[in-house]
Order: structure tokens, then sequence, then C-alpha cells
């Protein structure tokens, strides 16, 4: 039972080796492994490094395996081999999967992440690299700490499975409240890798470093074989005083961080509501009598509990709650004891019986929390059998009253069912894993929820100041949990004051806090080590969480609204998300795809063929297909086939819109631009450098357009990145989001940078060409770049776009023929035969109707 993880990173990077002969066992070497985690104020930021040699003779295939928290959030990976980096793209999830769909019918993979039990999730990649080259993977994650049962607790498991020449495990801690303790652990560890281990620690910071040579590493002096397997623990938790928690800002974002401490429990109302069906026969059966046994010896004598168990029958233990005495604990531990499963599934009826009983209850104490704890390992297969039927009915029963909480049992739950009837009723879902610790994991969750100090907390902030607030109403409190609520400030705003407004067991409770700004801002100035804007991608984070769980109980037709806002966050923060997905392009143009699994996807365990790479599917004709498409001139002959149909369609469909737009300097021409879609991610447009300018931009997926343009200045020292649903300007490491919804003006060093809304945004500086970008809203979003003043562009114009401006010249008798259909092109001493076409027009100067412009298509 994931009791205390908080944040759960594996290091599992094995190698692929081809050979079969004991002399080229470590072909492939990594010889280079180092995982760097930054934990500021709870919000963790990791880096995982490895590199990787291949020794061999000829090429050889090598994996990158990383395990790391469910709760995490990719942000970035790359490769790099023999000098070449080959980035992951975040992209919709959408526009990545119609990206890879193609990638797929040429045979390439994907599955590049995979949950592998309760707490963690699988990131591979295989990449085959040249007989004595090197690669060098790197992932990035973020992932804001929860702490459960008065600790967070970072949990790296290392499995190398060889020596590994230079390894180091870095973890770095900041918290400006003070650590209260902090404890490392191993199951590893001998007295050897005992003297690799120092801990620095004072008042706020401490580093952990763990560095074995290779000596340390090795079982024994004769066989290369190495310790390092098993779980490296760091546990830790800050100090608090008794006040309204603690508040601190960076940049114009808070967090604020409450959980009191030394509060009056509040008695309990619980009814355990357990399946007994067939499929719960034997070993679940089990472990859920020996969990239940222990939970009733922890019941506290000021609560009151009941028992309801299901099959296709509900059957109720008493027909009300009762005290938990010892005379009554005893006797629902005879109950237990007899427990058997067969029959059916009524989930249904058992949890409207349970919601009668606490209905009916009388006696309960009157401050008091009721819940229903239901425990499953099936799917509803009596009485009512519909699971939206069912959600609907129970949420209208308890009606805001009582918490509901989910535990399903293994796999075959429908797990979605569980997580939205608990999200809905003001409880949680999680899911009971079948292994032997099952008990334990049972338990562990009842302890989480078994001291409850507060209800209905309140955390209020002035309205006028704080927006993008995150959810700040919350109906239980736990001890040794946290309240975390984070949102951005008004520049003005001088001194943050907090209210924060609960019900306590013995009273109602009104805490008040004041936090000065720039006193808290200062806290941060002097960390180096730590990332400056923390707090807002803490926010980001949080939001994204959060309106990820909105979704799963939103009604349809909020649903929508609520996803459009979290890939907004996930794809302006660079999120691998449920929303989203990293497209991982390799050698040769293969990509994979990376898309986050949630608990709901996997019903069904799923784990990586041991030592081996992820494959396409085969056994089948369409498997076997994509296999032979794999080989170099099948490949070729495919993409032959796609450009020849691409190029059929850009001439017959008429009036579509071109990827770039361009006027020729002092000629009466226009210029239609189209770069092939195999180009790299980023395209290098322009670059002037007497005007100090560089534009780059990135082709979209499944539209043949551009989707962010960025623009580069050097006086001032400004990068203005333009994407369809936001634009980030960022100038003396500061950042600034301007939406598209609204019509903006700002000056930076006499850069006006000005957007119109929903129609396109103007960066201008005196005496220098001015660079509009429109957003083009239909059929789908994308973004057209074009030029002013372009007589101010100097002859040294580079780029793709940028050649056009100082080198482009038509054949000389044919300039003035206004009728011709075909002309040469001359452009940086390459000769274009180029067609007129009838194209779209995205410059709002101009009009509406389709413009007469020389078409051109080129490969960067």
């Amino acid at each position: 039972m994931e009791q205390r993880a908080l944040l759960a990173l594996m290091v599992f990077s094995s190698l692929i080796v081809l050979a079969e002969t004991n002399d080229q066992k470590h072909a492939v070497e990594i010889y280079s492994l180092h995982v760097d985690c930054k934990v500021t104020s709870r919000f963790a930021h990791t880096v995982i490094t490895s590199r990787i040699v291949n020794r061999a003779n000829e090429s050889r295939e090598a994996t990158f395996e990383v395990e790391l928290p469910k709760t995490a959030f990719i942000t970035n990976f790359s490769m790099s081999i023999d000098g070449e980096v080959y980035p992951g793209i975040i992209k919709e999830k959408a526009a990545a999967q119609n990206e890879y769909d193609s990638a797929v019918s040429q045979g390439q993979s994907a599955g590049l992440v995979k949950i592998t039990d309760r707490k963690l999730e699988q990131f591979h990649v295989s990449v085959s690299i040249a007989a004595a080259s090197k690669v060098t993977f790197q992932l990035s994650y973020e992932e804001l700490l929860k702490r459960q049962l008065g600790k967070y607790e970072l949990l790296i498991r290392v499995r190398p499975q060889q020596l590994v020449k230079h390894f180091q495990i870095d973890v770095h801690i900041f918290e400006p409240q003070g650590i209260h303790f902090l404890e490392t652990d191993s199951t590893f560890m001998t007295n050897e890798l005992t003297e690799a281990l120092t801990k620095v620690q004072n008042e706020t910071k401490a580093h952990i470093l763990f560095k074995p040579t290779l000596d340390q590493q090795k079982k024994n002096s004769e066989r290369d074989e190495t310790l390092l397997n098993g779980d490296f623990v760091v546990r830790y938790d800050v100090k608090r005083e008794a006040t309204a928690g603690d508040i601190q800002i960076v940049n114009g974002y808070f967090v604020h961080y409450f959980a009191p401490q030394e509060m009056p429990v509040f008695p309990k109302n619980v009814i355990f509501v357990i399946d007994r069906s067939g499929s719960m026969t034997g070993r679940k059966i089990e472990q859920t009598r020996d969990a239940l046994l222990k939970i009733l010896q922890d019941l506290r004598q000021e609560d009151h509990f009941s028992f309801i168990t299901f099959n296709n029958k509900v059957v109720e233990w008493k027909s009300s709650l009762l005290p938990a005495t010892e005379e009554n604990v005893a006797s629902a531990a005879a109950l237990v004891q007899t427990l058997t499963a067969r029959g059916g599934t009524d989930i249904s009826g058992a949890l409207l019986a349970a919601v009668g009983v606490l209905d009916k209850a009388q006696g309960l104490p009157e401050h008091s929390v009721s819940m229903i704890i239901l425990l499953t390992d099936g799917q509803p297969t009596s009485g009512e059998k519909n699971v939206e039927v069912i959600q609907d009915k129970v949420q209208k029963a308890i009606s805001g009253k009582y918490a509901l909480f989910c535990l399903g049992f293994g796999f075959d739950v429908s797990y979605k069912f569980l997580e939205k009837m608990a999200l809905s009723n003001g409880g949680i879902a999680r899911r009971i894993y079948e292994n032997a610790d099952a008990a334990l994991q049972l338990q562990g969750f009842y302890q989480e929820v078994a001291t409850p100090i507060l209800m209905q907390i309140e955390m209020q902030y002035p309205e006028n100041s704080v927006e993008g607030l995150t959810k700040n109403n919350f109906k239980l409190f736990f001890e040794g949990s946290e309240i975390v609520v984070s949102g951005k400030i008004s520049n003005e705003l001088e001194l943050l004051p907090v209210e924060i407004k609960a019900q306590s067991h013995t009273s109602n409770l009104t805490l008040k806090e004041e936090a000065n700004v720039k006193e808290k801002e200062q806290v941060f100035q002097n960390q180096k080590y730590i990332f400056g804007n923390f707090i807002e991608r803490l926010w980001a984070y949080l939001n994204i969480q959060q309106l990820l769980e909105e979704v799963i109980s939103a009604q349809e037709e909020d649903q929508k609204a609520l996803e459009a806002q979290a890939l907004d966050l996930s794809l302006r923060y660079s999120f691998v998300t449920p929303l989203t997905s990293m497209v991982v392009t390799k050698p040769q143009q293969q990509e994979e795809l990376a898309s986050k699994p949630t608990e709901a996807d996997n019903e069904k365990p799923s784990s990586l063929p041991a030592g081996g790479a992820l494959r396409g599917k085969s056994g089948s004709p369409a498997g076997q297909w994509r296999s032979e498409l794999q080989t170099g001139s099948n490949r070729k002959m495919f993409s032959t086939v796609s450009r020849f149909r691409g190029a059929v369609r850009a001439q017959t469909i008429a009036n579509e819109h071109p990827q770039l737009l361009l006027q020729l300097p002092r000629q009466n021409e226009r210029i239609c631009l189209n770069i092939d879609k195999r180009a790299q991610a980023s395209v290098h447009l322009l670059s002037d450098p007497e005007q100090g300018l560089t534009v780059m931009g990135k082709l979209g997926d499944g539209i043949n357009h551009f989707v962010q343009f960025d623009i580069n200045y050097v006086n001032p020292p400004v990068e203005i990145h333009v994407y369809t649903h936001a634009i980030l300007v960022s100038h003396n490491n500061k950042n600034s989001w301007l939406s598209w919804t609204k019509s903006t003006s700002s000056t930076i060093q006499g850069l006006k940078v000005t957007v119109e809304k929903e129609r396109s945004i103007t960066a201008s500086l005196p005496d220098m060409v001015t660079v509009k970008i429109s957003l083009v809203k239909f059929p789908d979003d994308f973004l057209g770049l074009y030029f002013l003043n372009t007589d101010r562009f100097s002859d040294k114009v580079t780029g793709v776009l940028g050649q056009f401006y100082s080198k482009a010249q038509f054949e000389s008798n044919s300039n003035n023929d206004q009728s011709a259909v075909e002309r040469l092109l001359r452009v940086s001493g390459s000769e274009h035969k180029v067609s007129r076409l009838y194209k779209k027009d995205y410059r709002l100067e101009s009009a509406s109707e389709p413009v007469s412009c020389w078409s051109i298509e080129l490969t960067p």
C-alpha cells in the first residue's frame, strides 16, 4: 500500500546486447549515471542523465529505462548521439497521435511509458548506436510532494544491472520553514557503501550525496556483479508553528501550505462495505480478513462503526452503528473471521444500504465525521448493473452528507467507475494491488483517513488581488496530511492576507495570517540551485491535477471546458499529462510516443519483455507488413508516395492557405512558400545580424501549417514565443504570458508588442523591420507570419525564409509576364521552377479574396 511514498523515482537503466558471447557481454556500457533531485518547498525537479558507450565493432541497441512516480509529469527528454541532439516535443495528445500514426504505418513502435506497479510508471526508449559511439539520455520530470502520515518520502530504486564507473545520486532539499527531521535508509547498503554516502544539513537545507566507486559497488572482488539493487530512501518533514500555515512567494506567484498539528480528532462514523462475491475467493478474502481485524483494533473508543457485506445479496451486520467498545470490536472480529466468498456483485444495493444506515443512525456524537469505505474486486453483476445509474443513485442518496472512499482490489474492477463515484462524493479511490502486502495496503489506507481533525475548511484570499486560485475549499483534513493552495498576486500588492475558517471537534476555527510580499520574495533570492519560477510551475502542476480530477466527476457539458484549461496549462508549461503526449524522434526520423497512463487505463498489469526492446505487433499480416516497411528501400518508397500525394493535393485544392507568404522586396511578386513536413522540429526561418533579429518556426501535426514562432531580439534581449493558445514574452529571466482572448500592448526598452484580440501579434522597433503574426482559426488553428517594412532587411539576412529578401530573383526574360503559369526563380545560387497558384491570404492588411502567388516547396 502506498502509505508514505510521495516521490518515488526508480533508476533502471538496462541495456540490450545483441551478441550472445560472454566476451561481448558489456559491449554496450553505462559509464555514467547521475540522478539529480532538487526539492524546493515540496516541489521536486528531477533530472536523470545516463551516458552509454558502444565498445563493440558493430552497431548495438541501448535501452534507457527509468521508473518515475505516477503523480509526476515528464517535462523534457532528449538523446544526444555523436553531437546530434534528438529532443522530445510535447504536443496535444490527438496531434501527437496523428503524427505517430504516420510513423506506425512505417513500422515504428510506441508505448514509451507504462505503469509498472502501485507507485511507479516506466519510461522506456531504445536506440541503435554505431560502433565506438556514445549516446546521452536525459529525462526531467516534476512533482509536488504530498504529505502523508506526517512525512515526505523520496524513494529511489537503484538497479543499473552493471557496474557504473561514474554513479551518483544527489538530493538537494530546501525548505524555508526549516527541516524538522531528515533520515536516509537503504535495502542494499553495506559497510563499504556507507562510506560513499554523505549528508550535510543545516536549518533549512540538506544535501545527500551517494557516490560509490567501482570497488564499492562490487559484490565481491572477483566478479563484476553490482550491489546496487534495491531502494535508497530519504524521509523528512518540515517545522511548523501554530499559525495559519506558511506562505511563500516567487515572481508574483504564491503557495500556501497549511498543516495544523496537535488538534483534537473528530469521532468517526464509518461503515465498511465489503465485497464477498465469488471473485474474492482465496487470497483476496484472506487478506481482507487480516486487514479488517487490524483496522478494528485501530478504532477509537469514541468512533461508531458497522459492516455491510455483499455478493448478490446485501447483508447488514447490525441495523445501526455501534460504538467501538471492546465488546463490540470483539463481536465484529468474530464476524470478519467467518467471511467467505461466493455469488455475484450487487455494489449498488450495498452502497444504498450503507447510506440508509447512516441516515437513520441515532445517538451519534454531535460533531463527528461520517464515511463509507467500499472494498470490491469486480464490476456490478447483480442488482443494478449500469454503472452510470449506480453513480447517479449513490450521489443523490449521499447528497454531500458523507464521504465515500472506494478501494478497487486487483485489476478486474472498473477503476473509472469507482474513481468517479468517490470523487463525486468527497472521497478518493485507490487500487489495492494483489501482492503479498495487500493487507498492509488496506491498513495503510485506513490510517490515512483514520484521524480527521478539521471539517469544511475555507482558505480565503483577497479577490481583487489574487487570480488563478487553485482549490481553496476542502471537506475534510486528516492529521499528517497537508493543504496546498496556490495563485497569482497582483503587482501592486504589498501584503497578502489570508483567513482560514474551519470546524474543529471543539469549536469553529478562524485563523489569520499576513505575508509581506517583498520579504517573502527575498527568501529565495540567493538560492542559486533553485529554478527561479518553481512556484509558478507548482501552481500550474496543482491546477492541472485538480482540473483533471474535476473532469472525472463533472457533468458532460462541463468536461470539455475543464479539459481545455488543463490542456492549455500542460502545453504552456511543457508537462506530459493525460491530455498531452511527447513525440520522441530518433535517428532516421523514427518516432515514438510517450503518453502518460492513468490508473484507469491499466486495468491489467503490463510489463516490458525482460531485456527486450519495444517493437510493433507481429504475428499478423498487418504486423508483418509494418515490419517489411522498416527496410530502407520500402520506407523511402512509402515517403515518396506520401510526398507525391501531398504535392497533388497542393496543386488541385484551390484557395488553401500557404505555410508562409512573402512579398519580394522591390518586386511586385508574392511567394507562397511551403516547407517539407519532414523538416526538423524547429525550422530556422530568418536571421538578420544587422537587425539583431532571428525567427524560428515549428510545423504542426495533423495540419500542414506553423503552430509556433519564436522571435528573438538582440537589443533589447527579448524572446517572444507565439503559440496558437497563448504568447510568452521573456526578458531578463522574467516571463509574461499574454492571451489571445484580449487586446493588449506593452513596450520593453523601445520594443512594442501589441496583441489584437483573436487576430494578431505585432512586434516593432523604430527603424527596424516589423514582425507580424496572424492567428487563423479555421478550419484548424495555425499561425501566419509576415513582415512589414521589409526594405529595412540588410543584405546579410539568411534562413529558409530570409534568403528570399536578399537573394531571390526571377529569370529576367519573364519578369513582367503576368500571364505566365511557370517561371524560373533563383535563390541563393539554386534554381527553382515555380508555379502560379491562387491561395488564401492570412495577412490582415490584405483583402479576403485569394491572391496570386508563385508557389515553391523547400526542404531545409
